[in-house]
């Protein structure tokens, strides 16, 4: 493999720094900003090169040995971001997303990324996926390969969530979801192709709570990974969102009806929550976690045919809230909700690219963005959790 000697600039979106070889830019993984590395070139294909830092040469300020042993170049691809020290990290991902907002959605924004719960960059994840190698064992993926790293010692997960894990259950392909939950109970299933999905420990569905409030998700459908996460942006979604009592709201790929719940709070008795998504566990979920709601319907659909003429979400909404997958929620689910004249809305995302062109198609479409906060509800990782409060001008 061709190995370079590279001084290594600005962080860019999904991890990597920009550094420039005989003209051409590399993307340099496992580096810092102002640092002179020795790298190691993976991808020479295209326009872009892509490359690890295999040796740090001249290190950043900002580096500090690894929080995860497992972690690197040569390792798992759990932790990416796990040699920067933890303020500077928040620091380079707010310099991420103002970079993505400006370029893709044409806002200006300025901005480090906020801490969640008690911000510690360790033990924070209560919920993982494993997948089983053809030995049986059960690892964790190096990044961008079907490759297993079966030592668990992932500094993302909370203490003894993966300790004495029912290994004689495995079979090779299987699919490991492990959650402690909000009991302190371990679940641990596996779901493999073609057959029937298995707890073998604990049960099939882990307690979560916010507030005084609980949820019975299965470990198959989604939560919030970080243990933090789901008091923090309810929080945020019913500060934001401001229902008046008898008003209508939507909650758009709501999942179990996490912001359903904060959304009936507001509208009170005499108003309306829509909650939308395509997950049949996640909205059975949600029905029984919400049943003394009467204000909430909740339905199995996608998010565009819901908003299409003649869908559920027929009748308008004073206020929506929207948590699209990693690839946002796009131009389509976007006019259909401009179109639909909703005057306030909350759009939430995990993937700095994808949130900016969102917040640029609300944008050309008449809506102001009022607020915008990014969390570092990924310690250790390059990834983010993106907020933004979005008004069409003129509506207040």
């Amino acid at each position: 493999m061709t190995e370079l000697t590279l001084t290594v600039g600005a962080p860019a979106n999904g991890g990597s720094c920009v550094a420039r070889h005989d003209g051409r830019v590399v993307f340099v993984r496992y580096a810092l900003p102002g640092e002179t590395v020795r790298a190691r070139v993976t991808d020479e294909r295209g326009s872009y090169w892509h490359a690890d830092a295999v040796e740090v040469l001249e290190p950043s300020g900002d580096r500090i040995e690894s929080l995860c042993p497992i972690a690197g170049y040569d390792g798992a691809g759990c932790c990416d971001q796990a040699f920067v020290a933890p303020a500077a990290l928040r620091r380079i991902k707010g310099e991420v997303v103002a970079n993505q907002l400006q370029r893709l959605g044409g806002y200006d924004w300025q901005g480090v990324a906020e801490p969640v719960g008690d911000g510690a960059p360790t033990g924070w994840r209560a919920r993982v996926r494993l997948e089983v190698g053809p030995d049986g064992r059960a690892g964790i993926h190096r990044y961008r390969s079907s490759e297993l790293v079966t030592d668990l010692r992932c500094a993302q997960l909370a203490d003894g969530l993966l300790e004495e894990l029912p290994e004689d259950g495995f079979r090779p392909g299987d699919q490991v979801h492990v959650v402690r939950d909000d009991d302190g109970a371990r679940h641990v299933v596996c779901a493999g192709q073609r057959r029937k999905t298995r707890v073998l420990e604990g049960e099939y569905e882990a307690v979560q709570r916010v507030g005084e409030r609980s949820w019975r998700i299965p470990l198959t459908a989604f939560w919030q990974a970080h243990r933090a996460a789901p008091a923090v942006y309810s929080e945020l979604v019913g500060l934001w969102a401001a229902p008046v009592p008898g008003s209508t709201a939507w909650d758009l790929y709501g999942g179990a009806g996490l912001f359903a719940a904060v959304l009936a709070d507001g509208v009170g008795p005499e108003g309306r929550v829509l909650s939308i998504d395509t997950s049949r566990a996640g909205v059975r979920a949600g029905r029984a976690a919400l049943a003394d709601l009467p204000q909430i319907r909740l339905v199995t659909d996608s998010v565009r045919r819901a908003l299409s003429e003649g869908g559920a979400a027929a009748g308008g909404a004073d206020v929506a809230v929207l948590d699209p997958p990693r690839t946002g929620a796009g131009r389509e689910v976007i006019d259909l909700l401009a179109a639909a004249g909703v005057p306030r809305v909350i759009h939430i995302g995990c993937e700095a690219a994808s949130f900016a062109r969102d917040v640029g198609l609300y944008r050309e479409r008449g809506y102001a963005v009022e607020q915008l906060r990014v969390y570092d509800a990924f310690p250790l990782t390059h990834h983010v959790e993106c907020f933004a409060l979005l008004t069409r001008r003129g509506d207040g």
